[in-house]
């Protein structure tokens, strides 16, 4: 990277600079000019100067040139105005100059704002297009927090810095002298005055400064240290919680806080230093300036419209030079700051940007073998993971690879994925170095899995189609305004030397994934799934999800045929008990005492079981039904139960995740309010107490929970007050609640609760597994199993994956990498939290299927369990760095070495 900041900014703007500039020199004009205009007002109008005698006149505007050899040219011959209309020409001159200042003041820093803005813009992609460019070892070096925060807010004020490099010592420093030398121009002393003041401000406070520098960059370098370690915290706050160890770190937080404090405070101790001393040298000038030259104009030396007009401009004197030795000072706080940023980019090894350039055009097919010669891998404590080994891959071969773990074989599949760098030797494919090839094949043709797994925060989809997205092969449809939008931000992505990639275009390669486009893309995604044993996972999330309308219009429009298609199914089977319908007028055991009450599902978080439990309209019907004395005896029923059962149990005991009316938290505080009710009735307690105490009935499912306070009489009276409520509903209560009609899709519900339209008679034994199982074949009958799936891969999987299970994120990356149909997949490890039994059927249904498919790939599988070894052509035994053995599974029993010694 360049080592000087100003050097960076010339060469990336060199012309804006020049455009500029010269605005700043052509501003200068009307500047000077309004300096002098308050002398001539002051000297001409006021005083009388040229207007002694009465109805005397002066010429205005007069504009003419005297040329050499050209000879005299007259522009415009002026007018003749008396004092009185002088005077408003004048000043209204004086009006339009500081107009003009201010337009060109306006342009000045608009077009210095862009300026920077875009150089922010180039800078920090610069940086991301770097740590993309980083070697892979290098990041076991560095910290995520840290480099983000670099690029985040440490190059900010390098952006700000642009505009300023050389417009505002220009613009600036030519205010600065325009002021000078219109003062010496008045008087000459008076002009050295104010020049010795300035001579003393910029050379004293700069060095002064010198110190504010230093603190500034430990700040910064401190507060990149805290960021670092807060980003540790976050990452590690299992082995924190885990190790009782949250006091040593906040011991460490502390002391770094306490680090930041003492130097902010150094800090700002310095900077007002400075700012008083230069606001002392500013106030002085002004002194002098009306005591010598009131001196001087008692005496006649200076008459006051001269005096005036000193003033007026050293007024402007003092806030240009305090500017630029603040750019000064800014400049090298910037520049100091660029310097550590260099220093952290400027990484030996960097990837050649040329093997990352963007190709839109499908990768050719790797039919060459891939072959290791004498590799060594050395880690970072010294020691050789990978001894020279020498192996040859052959296209559709299938290799396993065994050893004890950091026997060396993971090391040859990093190799082969390009995630590590040899120390010596190399991989290469048909004689070309693996790491000079571009990444549009290795990273198309090659594709790696292991348990190691990240996942980027987004849905399914996003993550499970990453694998194919390369570079914009369709562009997105764009209205009129739209597409005008996107030309102008392409354009300033090219002035900002940013690539010009339009991240709404469509970057998935479905012909390498082997479908034509997004309606066909879910037939090559399922049999993936079904491979990876993830769909029955996608699909439960699906049924456990909420549907939007507008995205699965499909579906949703066909609701009602799923219902009756599963009411059939049912029927078929003998089934019918396993769900037990919503029907308006029945009170639906299985279902809360508060579905039953309401017949539909609250819009949450607009309206809960608490405030509905508050709302007016539902309190009054209550007393209208007599429903309030006995919800609220149940209620009470309820508390004294679940405080009597599970006060004494831990609050993470598992029996609270089956308590759906109460929280483990929850349980003092009903405590409490029991102690104070009991036996003193309805009446007794307050209108929020009886909030309290009715919510808990919303919740009841009397099959689930038993404790028998639901009775037939009971139930009948809900079934009556239901329809009572619907009856006159008012507004409020109507937006945010969702009655359940058999003939519409419940937006508000999830898509299992839409298609059974009822709930599941939790009586029965395994009846969730039975209807799911039911629920599958009917999606399949109908032809929507796509559309389910769709809804499942809408799941946010959150950051880095963390909302999926280890068992699924390793899945998901085991599928991406199939989902690629590379020529050679490397799966190192990549399920290593399952047991060997899925291991071995998830391996098998891999290698049928890459065996039965057109492509037929090679597969390198590092295997957890020697004994899957069987089902590969080859296998590789590494033990201490080094390759020991060869051949086949059947070949290496026989010659009882290594690899029996495994499978024992």
């Amino acid at each position: 990277m360049e080592k000087s900041l100003a050097r960076y900014i010339w060469s990336n703007t060199r012309l804006e600079q020049i455009w500029i500039l010269t605005i700043v020199a052509a501003s200068m004009i009307p500047y000077f000019l309004s300096f002098d205009l308050p002398k001539q007002i002051v000297n001409g109008p006021i005083q009388g100067k040229g207007f002694e005698h009465p109805g005397q006149t002066q010429t205005f505007m007069h504009i003419a040139f005297d040329v050499p050899v050209l000879g005299h040219f007259e522009v415009f011959q002026g007018l003749q105005l008396t004092r009185f209309w002088m005077l408003i020409a004048l000043s209204l001159v004086f009006l339009a100059l500081v107009v003009l200042n201010g337009l060109f003041k306006f342009y000045i820093n608009t077009y210095k704002g862009r300026l920077g803005e875009r150089m922010l813009r180039r800078i920090r992609f610069e940086l991301v297009d770097r740590v993309l460019r980083f070697p892979p070892a290098h990041f076991k070096r560095v910290k995520p927090a840290e480099i983000a925060t670099m690029i985040k807010d440490e190059v900010e004020p390098m952006g700000g810095f642009t505009g300023d490099a050389y417009v505002t010592p220009a613009l600036l420093g030519g205010q600065a002298i325009t002021a000078l030398v219109f003062i010496i121009m008045q008087n000459f002393w008076l002009g050295m005055i104010a020049a010795s003041i300035v001579a003393v401000q910029a050379v004293v406070i700069p060095r002064m400064r010198k110190r504010l520098l230093e603190l500034g960059r430990q700040r910064q370098l401190t507060a990149r240290e805290l960021s670092g370690r807060v980003g540790e915290i976050v990452e590690g706050i299992g082995t924190i919680h885990a190790n009782d160890t949250t006091n040593l770190e906040r011991a460490d937080i502390a002391a770094r806080l306490g680090l930041i404090f003492s130097i902010r405070y150094d800090l700002y101790q310095w900077k007002f230093l400075v700012k008083f001393i230069n606001n002392f040298l500013a106030q002085v000038t002004p002194f002098l300036f009306y005591s010598i030259g009131g001196f001087f104009a008692l005496q006649g030396r200076l008459d006051i419209g001269q005096l005036v007009a000193v003033i007026n401009a050293y007024k402007d004197l003092p806030g240009p030079l305090k500017e630029l030795i603040d750019w000064d000072q800014s400049r090298q706080d910037v520049q100091v700051k660029y310097n550590q940023v260099v220093e952290q980019f400027s990484v030996d090894g960097l990837i050649d940007s040329k093997i990352q350039v963007v190709s839109p055009a499908p990768a050719g097919r790797i039919t060459h073998a891939l072959v290791a010669t004498n590799l060594t891998v050395v880690d970072d404590s010294g020691a050789r993971v990978l001894d020279h080994v020498s192996v040859e891959i052959q296209p559709g071969e299938k290799v396993a690879i065994v050893g004890d773990s950091g026997a060396g074989g993971e090391y040859l599949a990093e190799a082969f994925g390009r995630l590590v760098w040899p120390d010596s030797g190399r991989v290469a494919i048909d004689g070309r170095d693996l790491l000079e090839l571009p990444e549009s094949l290795t990273g198309r043709r090659i594709a790696y899995a292991s348990s190691d797994t990240f996942f980027f925060h987004g849905t399914l989809r996003s993550n499970l189609l990453y694998g194919l997205k390369h570079a914009p092969l369709k562009t997105a449809d764009y209205d009129d305004a739209a597409a005008n939008e996107i030309k102008w931000q392409m354009v300033e992505a090219r002035r900002a030397g940013n690539p010009e990639l339009d991240l709404n275009s469509d970057w998935v390669d479905y012909a390498a994934a082997g479908a034509t486009g997004p309606h066909d893309i879910y037939s090559v995604i399922r049999p993936v799934l079904d491979a990876v044993a993830m769909s029955q996972d996608i699909l439960d999330m699906a049924l456990r999800s909420n549907v939007d309308a507008a995205t699965h219009d499909d579906l949703t429009s066909r609701i009602v045929e799923l219902r009756h298609a599963l009411r059939l199914r049912l029927q078929e089977e003998n089934l019918d008990g396993l769900v037990v319908p919503f029907e308006f007028n029945t009170y639906n055991p299985q279902a809360t005492v508060g579905e039953n009450l309401l017949f539909g599902t609250l819009k949450r978080p607009l309206m809960t079981n608490r405030k509905l439990a508050a709302h007016p309209y539902f309190q009054r019907l209550f007393t209208e039904t007599g429903l309030d004395t006995d919800l609220y005896d149940m209620g009470l029923e309820i508390a004294e139960n679940a405080v009597e059962l599970f006060t004494d149990l831990p609050p993470d005991h598992p029996f609270f995740q089956q308590l759906t009316f109460m929280t483990a938290e929850d349980i003092p505080t009903y405590e409490a309010l029991l102690q104070k009710l009991n036996g003193k009735g309805f009446d007794a307690a307050t209108p929020d107490e009886r909030v309290s105490i009715i919510r808990l009935s919303f919740s009841y499912i009397e099959p689930r929970h038993r404790f028998g306070l639901l009775t037939q009489m009971l139930m009948e009276k809900i079934v009556k007050a239901r329809a009572k409520f619907h009856e006159h509903i008012p507004a409020d209560l109507a937006r945010v609640i969702e009655r359940y009609d058999p003939e519409r899709f419940t937006a508000s519900a999830t898509l299992m609760d839409n298609v059974l339209f009822g709930r599941i008679a939790h009586q029965q034994a395994d009846a969730p597994e039975r209807i799911h199982s039911i629920l599958y074949d009917v999606f399949e009958r109908l032809g929507m199993q796509d559309s389910v799936l769709s809804i499942g891969l809408d799941f946010d999987v959150g950051s880095g994956g963390k909302r999926l299970t280890n068992v699924q994120r390793q899945k998901l990356s085991l599928g991406r990498a199939l989902l690629k149909r590379a020529d050679y997949i490397i799966c190192n490890r990549p399920l290593p939290a399952l047991d060997h039994r899925v291991q071995d059927q998830i391996a098998r249904a891999i290698l049928t299927g890459v065996d039965n498919s057109e492509y037929a790939p090679a597969v390198v599988w590092v295997l957890s369990n020697p004994s899957f070894a069987e089902l590969f052509d080859r296998v590789l035994v590494f033990d201490r760095g080094s390759l020991v053995e060869s051949g086949t599974s059947t070949d290496l029993l026989e010659k009882n070495g290594m690899f029996k010694e495994l499978l024992s």
